[in-house]
């Protein structure tokens, strides 16, 4: 099978580089980090201009009506450079949903916004009791005439303390964990009601628990069809997965190049630590779970992007072995920089804490472990 990327992925992938190399040095990131919304207004302008908000869009939107292998070369090249702009919240999940589920209206008039950098969107679906579990929702939307009165809470939502629109998932009917009775809906986030509280991450990012009392939402503004918004939610979720792991192996690769970097040039006993027999076969073995991620991580793209049947399977096994090998990777990269490793002045550490947090969104390696065993049980 040809794993080659075309000549415009291949221009794609490039031009991410160059900007990763030029404008988004480690100190320039950190710099961001410690602002105040966490991310540079500048730099979404920049994404804007450079087009690559308009990758997973239709064209008739504006888009560049690309596929989920053009998304994985964006999400691995920001990987590498431990990017903090809201591309995941507002272009791959809330613009996703839009995408995927919006109303005519709806498309037309957010998904340019989103094209050009003029609408930061966030998608709020996770509370403090559903752990890992899409379905289990107790915000509740309750129909009054043509409108829905909204009440709950939302935590740790991305992008959420920035945000100018929310898609929200609330329960419509039926039981807490049903998947039945969940709808979703486009509440803009300074709405009456709405009471927004930030806070930052380890891997920097800035995320808002976001509490909803009598947020008045027109029947108009749902996104899908009414009681059924959890098949979307899965969809959505189901490509983010796919993109999160592409930005986990772009940070897998630097952790190693910048390690093996390290093993050539630090000294003991007068000779390069890199000449060790022992630790080069710890390199191997950290090159070996890098290319492991990197082919199932290509395989779950191809099953995404033919449509193929195996989709659930391959995330889930995707997410248990970037978990798995993210753990390897990064903790072989701490000891062998030594006390440096865990340090806030070398990169190492920042890596190290971005790939923990992306093993634990939408479901840590356990989690993934247990839904694919289900699956091939059942099936």
């Amino acid at each position: 099978m040809n794993f080659e990327f075309t000549e415009e992925q291949g221009m794609l992938r490039d031009s991410v580089a160059r900007f990763i190399q030029d404008s988004y040095a480690f100190d320039t990131r950190c710099k961001i980090a410690a602002s105040d919304e966490a991310m540079s207004r500048d730099n979404w302008q920049t994404l804007a201009e450079l087009g690559w908000l308009s990758v997973p869009f239709a064209e008739e939107h504006g888009g560049f009506g690309g596929s989920p292998v053009d998304t994985m070369v964006v999400m691995e090249e920001f990987g590498k450079g431990l990017v903090l702009e809201p591309y995941l919240a507002t272009v791959l999940l809330f613009g996703g949903l839009l995408q995927r589920g919006g109303t005519v209206e709806q498309q037309a008039e957010l998904i340019p916004r989103i094209i050009e950098g003029g609408c930061l969107g966030a998608f709020a679906y996770l509370e403090r009791q559903s752990r890992y579990e899409l379905a289990d929702i107790k915000t509740t939307a309750s129909a009054q005439g043509d409108s829905f009165v909204l009440n709950g809470e939302k935590v740790v939502v991305f992008n959420g303390a920035s945000a100018d629109q929310l898609i929200v998932s609330a329960r419509t009917r039926g039981e807490q964990s049903d998947r039945d009775g969940i709808t979703l809906l486009l509440v803009p986030a300074d709405a009456a009601g709405i009471e927004r509280s930030s806070y930052r991450l380890m891997d920097g990012q800035l995320v808002a628990n976001i509490l909803f009392q009598d947020v008045q939402v027109p029947a108009a503004d749902v996104v899908g069809e009414q009681h059924a918004g959890f098949d979307l939610m899965h969809e959505v979720v189901t490509a983010a997965n796919i993109a999160l792991a592409a930005e986990a192996l772009g940070i897998m690769g630097q952790l190693n190049a910048k390690t093996l970097e390290y093993t050539k040039t630090r000294k003991q006993f007068g000779v390069a630590i890199g000449s060790f027999q022992a630790l080069q076969h710890r390199m191997v073995d950290t090159f070996m779970a890098y290319e492991q991620t990197k082919s199932l991580l290509y395989r779950a793209v191809c099953e995404l992007d033919g449509g193929g049947d195996d989709v659930a399977a391959c995330v889930h096994a995707l997410k248990v072995m970037v978990d798995r090998s993210g753990r390897k990777i990064f903790g072989e990269a701490i000891q062998l920089h030594g006390g440096m490793g865990i340090t806030d002045e070398l990169d190492i550490g920042h890596y190290a804490k971005r790939l923990m947090m992306i093993n634990t969104t939408f479901g840590n390696g356990d989690y993934h472990q247990a839904q694919f065993s289900q699956l091939r049980y059942s099936a």
